[in-house]
């Protein structure tokens, strides 16, 4: 198995790990009485992530790994895990917001809205780069850019009006279904 391979398939790996970790703590966030919001969008971003992961498979497995980027990779691996650290049992795919829970101010949240996105976004780019196919990148990149403007307006609204109304309001509730 070649380098490129060895990556792809660690990826693979911390993907199907990171859905059951998100799959429970979505099932616990909702049981507490988490609101989803996005549901539109979210097959989406799923489809997004899974042509880009299947894409590189088919164009990269056989292709040598960039030792620079792959130490920038390994470095945006240590912020995926300080997200997820900081998080807790709140991290999730999807966007769920938890009444009377204040928002998360911890980690990387003191410093950045979004960080998550962010270590997302850099890790679209530098994965295929690593694997020497900068057109990839630049393709998924652009395409993460659209899903993620839309998810973001979405979950900042969310948030917004979450504590606009104190996070419990039956209103709330009916606003999830329209975001």
């Amino acid at each position: 198995m070649g380098d490129g391979a060895l990556l792809l398939a660690f990826i693979t790996v911390q993907r199907f790990a990171e859905l059951l970790l998100a799959r429970r703590n979505t099932q616990q966030l909702r049981a507490e009485g988490g609101l989803e919001f996005g549901r539109s969008h979210y097959p989406w971003m799923v489809a997004l992530h899974t042509a880009w992961l299947a894409g590189l498979w088919w164009l990269g497995h056989a292709r040598p790994v960039d030792p620079f980027l792959l130490a920038v990779f390994i470095l945006l691996q240590a912020g995926r895990i300080w997200i997820i650290a900081s998080l807790g049992r709140r991290w999730t795919t999807r966007i769920l917001v938890l009444p009377r829970a204040p928002l998360v101010a911890t980690g990387p949240y003191r410093w950045l809205r979004h960080p998550n996105y962010w270590i997302v976004a850099l890790e679209i780019a530098v994965v295929p780069l690593a694997l020497g196919l900068p057109l990839y990148a630049a393709a998924f990149t652009l395409l993460n850019a659209c899903i993620l403007y839309w998810r973001i307006r979405v979950e900042n609204a969310a948030l917004a009006r979450a504590a606009e109304l104190g996070a419990g309001a039956q209103t709330l509730a009916n606003e999830s279904q329209s975001l």
